[in-house]
């Protein structure tokens, strides 16, 4: 039966909930269908529960989420006085972290890997620590002096005048400058124990946009896998399943090996989107020469 079969253009059309979907298949159906394709006498798996299927399939949809589906979401805040801003709750790992000015055009800002906020011990005047007489754990300081002190200051680089001493004096002023300091888009860091990002104070009252990874398993909504890379879903369950059991020859898990390998580089080809007409005119300008 084809698959539009129980659905209308105009069921379609006035449901904005069903806009796109058909491009991909929920978790939900990868594991149905494998268990009735895959799963049974005389099949590739003679025997698996639905249990391990389900737990194969989610992490393939986490691995797979990581470096070969489109698996970036984005998440914009206006930062406010205190200048942090909360991971988002499924966040795994960030991709980039930019402002937007009055045209909606993003500015990077890059990470400043030369501050963080440590855990700041409460201190006697002798310099002892001060431990909490009821279960004996360290009484720490809401806040470091390392995050005051990049709170306050007015960051070298949001200044337009770059002849000034005042421009990455730590390193050696302009000498050997590094290029990821060359710029005055601003920094932040992530205080992955916080679950917060720190941005320098110049960044005060702009808009923000966080683009970050997520493993897909965070809603039930979000458990789906796109056309592209069904087939490799089916080649990473079957895999897992047959390396984890004990009566299964080298040969076949090797070849299954193989497959998913190869399946998984496929999906990534097709997930790559390219297209002919924008590699080309990419490619026109390829051939200019740069005077200096």
């Amino acid at each position: 039966m084809a698959l539009l079969d129980n659905q209308s253009s105009y069921q379609y059309y006035n449901n904005s909930s069903l806009y796109g979907e058909y491009q991909f298949v929920s978790l939900a159906d990868i594991i149905a269908q494998f268990m009735f394709i895959y799963v049974g006498e005389d099949k590739i798996i003679s025997k698996a529960s639905r249990t391990d299927v389900a737990f194969h399939a989610q992490r393939g949809l986490a691995e797979m989420s990581f470096d070969t589906f489109k698996s970036t979401k984005a998440l914009e805040i206006t930062v406010p006085a205190t200048l942090q801003m909360t991971l988002p709750q499924d966040y795994v790992s960030y991709v980039k972290v930019s402002w937007v000015d009055g045209s909606g055009i993003k500015h990077v800002i890059y990470p400043a890997n030369k501050t963080s906020n440590p855990t700041k011990p409460t201190q006697a005047t002798d310099g002892s620590y001060t431990f909490n007489g009821v279960n004996g754990s360290m009484l720490t300081d809401s806040e470091s002096t390392t995050w005051a002190s990049y709170n306050s200051a007015t960051p070298s680089e949001n200044q337009n005048d770059y002849q000034d001493d005042a421009y990455w004096p730590l390193d050696g002023q302009r000498y050997g400058l590094d290029p990821q300091y060359a710029q005055a888009n601003g920094s932040f860091y992530i205080d992955e124990n916080a679950g917060k990002i720190h941005f320098s104070s110049n960044i005060s009252g702009k808009t923000v946009i966080l683009d970050y990874i997520s493993d897909s398993l965070g809603t039930e909504d979000e458990m789906k896998v796109h056309k592209f890379a069904e087939e490799a879903m089916y080649k990473w369950i079957s895999y897992a399943i047959l390396s984890g059991k004990s009566n299964i020859p080298e040969y076949q898990v090797n070849r299954f090996k193989k497959e998913k390998f190869a399946a998984v580089r496929t999906a990534k080809l097709r997930l790559s989107n390219l297209k002919l007409e924008e590699l080309t005119q990419v490619l026109r300008g390829k051939s200019k020469q740069i005077k200096h």
